[in-house]
């Protein structure tokens, strides 16, 4: 046999074992899926409230350093979703004339160069919609029954997250001394290296992304608030949570933002958020990714666009948001290994 066919021979067959190893993996955490999700959570939480932590274990017992950082975390969220809340139901009333008025002059519109709708295209359409809920009104109530034990896992996942996340907090070092002195001596160094690196590039990304995502919220309530569109906050947190997702999450809520704007403020108010959505996505590809996550991330645009779109395609919007910092902390890891 040819020399090159036994070498491509050999790369091969050992590409399929290891191929098979992944999978395997894949599908053993898929069946536990919550408990992986809660305890990527913790990480997160780990990565963000950590140098808070070691800031008031200057002061404090660790316990309660851990403790007061995770209340203040707790704190804050809760008053971020009562701010929103508050504001909903103060809008909401108003609201619905505005989005009434505004739903007839979409209409108007469409009804013009240069779509040149039918009149009445959009009532029909309305009318569709309601005999499609009264049709499947029996699915849709299984659909919110099965929705209520979807807020129970949910539930679990995230006071299992808080669990993991204390004790990472607490004694996280000593919990991987631990397991990096059960591995036989010679192993024990690459280890060593390679949790270094995985945690130094997915600490990097989770504070980078979050600071990207604040920044992108902090601009997108001020635009608006500037145009004088409704649900300024809702929007912007919206803005926040989609900025989880590279290069797809911002232009879907500021497309939500758009509709709005058409509803209640016309076409002209729209059209410049559209320009918002372009401004903010050269301002965030340009700027905002390359100073601030230059040092923890160094994978090409293509290859982020391909992790998001398979993460996607595998697991859905929970697969998006994970795949970018998979595939950076595997990259890390290959790259200090090799070096």
């Amino acid at each position: 046999m040819p020399r090159p066919l036994r070498v491509a021979a050999a790369y091969g067959w050992r590409l399929l074992v290891v191929g098979a190893a992944v999978y395997v993996v894949f599908i053993v955490l898929g069946r536990f899926h919550l408990v992986t999700l809660a305890v990527f959570l913790g990480l997160v939480l780990t990565a963000l409230l950590g140098p808070f932590t070691d800031l008031l274990a200057r002061w404090l017992p660790r316990s309660a350093a851990v403790t007061g950082a995770l209340l203040i975390a707790i704190v804050v969220l809760f008053g971020v979703l009562s701010l929103l809340g508050a504001e909903v139901a103060t809008a909401w009333p108003g609201l619905r004339q505005v989005f009434a008025g505004g739903v007839s002059r979409i209409e108007r519109w469409l009804e013009g160069p240069p779509f040149h709708l039918k009149h009445g295209t959009l009532a029909q359409f309305q009318t569709w919609i309601s005999r499609l809920v009264s049709s499947n009104r029996t699915s849709l109530i299984n659909t919110a029954v099965s929705g209520v034990g979807r807020l129970a896992e949910a539930l679990t996942v995230a006071v299992l997250a808080v669990f993991c996340s204390i004790f990472f907090l607490h004694s996280g070092s000593r919990m991987w001394q631990w397991f990096g002195g059960q591995l036989p001596e010679r192993g024990r160094r690459s280890v060593r290296t390679a949790g270094r690196a995985a945690w130094t590039t997915f600490t990097g990304y989770t504070r980078g992304i979050v600071l990207i995502a604040a920044t992108n919220a902090v601009l997108v309530g001020l635009a608006l608030f500037v145009l004088g569109v409704p649900l300024v906050l809702p929007l912007a947190v919206l803005e926040f949570f989609a900025a989880f997702v590279p290069l797809i999450g911002s232009p879907v809520a500021l497309a939500v933002a758009a509709v709005v704007a058409l509803a209640a403020k016309g076409p002209l108010v729209a059209l410049l958020v559209i320009l918002l959505i372009v401004v903010i996505g050269q301002l965030e590809g340009h700027v905002l990714h390359p100073l601030v996550m230059s040092r923890a991330v160094s994978l090409h645009p293509v290859v982020v666009a391909l992790a998001v779109v398979c993460g996607g395609v595998t697991a859905g919007v929970l697969g998006a948001v994970v795949a970018v910092p998979l595939v950076s902390v595997a990259w890390s890891v290959y790259g200090a290994l090799r070096s």
